[in-house]
């Protein structure tokens, strides 16, 4: 975003007045804040909508996805989670999880010449965060390494701002209109490309979880398609099921290749992913 560094608004302020706070991520259509205060240890986001330029249509739905992710999260149960709006668009705030994501904490695997391998306990523990979800009825929509957290006592997946699975406010609603690229599954482009719109499903979470271990361990995405193609041509190859062979050794390599099956009844579910990974 260009512009002086955004702030975080009054209502932020007022509810959990910080001690220290810290600017995460300021992205277009989104800013996140870590911020300690009294009260305890939290992420704030802030969403304003995009405007259009010469590359990229106008997305106002950035601007309500902190308030639909805080929705989705009280619907799940989640504690010490609060949402609501500001003058450009809407902010949640929610516990901070520490610790690396998972491209990051598998680095040394992507290494040249590393002997170091990716540990299935890591791989077990984004699984066991995703099947939380997923036996509430909800799917992600938008699973990818950078949404793990391995924490020291447990992994957390985080970003449901395009969770579908239960009912959300009406005013903060928004169609789902595919995520990164390198996680979406083949049915969730194809629609995309078709339709503008697709619906997140839990078959489309495994397929994109299965990308999401691939790409931690290998450093190679599922699908090949030049790295500055426009998305369309991207969402083509993934839809065209233009995939690279899986070079993961042993059985996680192989549950992998199964994860990313072209057809969505070919994959293994969430719990078989857990139990060949036991």
């Amino acid at each position: 975003m260009s512009g002086p560094t955004p702030e975080l608004p009054i209502v932020v302020l007022d509810a959990l007045m910080p001690t220290t706070q810290r600017l995460v991520i300021n992205r277009r259509g989104s800013t996140v804040w870590e911020v300690e205060s009294h009260r305890g240890h939290f992420a704030v986001k802030l969403g304003y909508p995009i405007e259009a330029t010469a590359e990229w249509p106008a997305q106002p739905w950035t601007a309500l996805a902190p308030a639909r992710e805080g929705a989705v999260l009280h619907r799940l149960g989640l504690d010490q989670v609060a949402y609501g709006e500001w003058e450009r668009g809407t902010w949640n705030f929610q516990p901070w999880h520490e610790g690396p994501d998972l491209y990051r904490l598998w680095e040394p695997c992507r290494k040249q010449g590393s002997s170091i391998k990716p540990h299935t306990s890591v791989a077990l523990g984004c699984v066991e965060t995703l099947a939380d979800l997923h036996v509430r009825g909800w799917a992600h929509g938008d699973v990818q390494p950078a949404h793990f957290i391995i924490g020291p006592e447990r992994t957390h997946l985080i970003d449901l701002a395009l969770a579908r699975g239960g009912q959300v406010p009406q005013g903060y609603d928004f169609p789902f209109r595919g995520c990164l690229v390198h996680y979406e599954a083949p049915e969730i482009a194809r629609s995309v490309l078709d339709t503008g719109e697709a619906e997140p499903t839990q078959e489309a979470d495994i397929y994109a979880l299965g990308a999401s271990l691939l790409i931690s361990a290998t450093g190679w995405r599922a699908v090949e398609y030049p790295d500055d193609a426009p998305r369309p041509v991207q969402r083509e190859a993934v839809a065209n099921g233009r995939r690279r062979p899986v070079k993961v050794p042993g059985e996680l390599g192989e549950l992998i290749d199964a994860m990313l099956s072209h057809a969505p009844g070919d994959r293994p579910t969430i719990y078989e992913v857990g139990k060949a990974l036991i």
